[in-house]
C-alpha cells in the first residue's frame, strides 16, 4: 500500500531519489551521491539513510539493491509506478490543499455575509 503523505525524512530521500533518477526507471546512486542532494539541516548518516530507503521500498517506490562499484557501496534503484510519479501525486496534494483552504475561506465569506445580511432584516 502506497501512502499518501509521507514523514518529512522519507519525503526528502524520495525527493533525493526522483532527481538522482533523471527520469529514467534504473540507475546506480551512491551514499555519498544521496547525501550531498539532501538538505544539510536532515542529518542523514548512513544508517538512517539506508532505513528510510527501506521503508520506501516496502511503500513501494522502488526497489533496490545494495552493491559495490570500485570499492564504493553503491545502490541499484529501480523505480516502480509510485516512484516515477512521486511528483504528480505531490503536486496533486499541494493543489487539493489549495482548494480546500480556498473553499474554507470563500464558505465563511458566505457565512458572513448572510449573518450580515440576516441581522439586517430581523433588527
Amino acid at each position: 500500500m502506497i501512502n499518501e503523505r509521507l514523514n518529512r525524512r522519507e519525503d526528502e530521500v524520495m525527493n533525493a531519489v526522483f532527481t538522482l533518477s533523471g527520469g529514467k526507471e534504473r540507475f546506480l546512486v551512491s551514499p555519498y551521491e544521496l547525501s550531498a542532494v539532501l538538505p544539510a539541516r536532515g542529518h542523514f548518516d548512513e544508517i538512517a539513510l539506508e532505513k528510510t530507503l527501506n521503508s520506501l521500498a516496502l511503500d513501494g517506490y522502488f526497489d533496490f539493491v545494495e552493491t559495490d562499484r570500485k570499492g564504493e557501496k553503491t545502490y541499484v534503484v529501480h523505480m516502480r509506478e509510485a516512484g516515477m510519479s512521486y511528483r504528480r501525486r505531490d503536486h496533486q496534494l499541494k493543489r487539493g490543499l489549495v482548494f480546500r483552504i480556498f473553499f474554507a475561506a470563500f464558505g465563511a465569506v458566505i457565512t458572513f455575509l448572510v449573518g450580515l445580511l440576516l441581522k439586517a432584516i430581523f433588527h
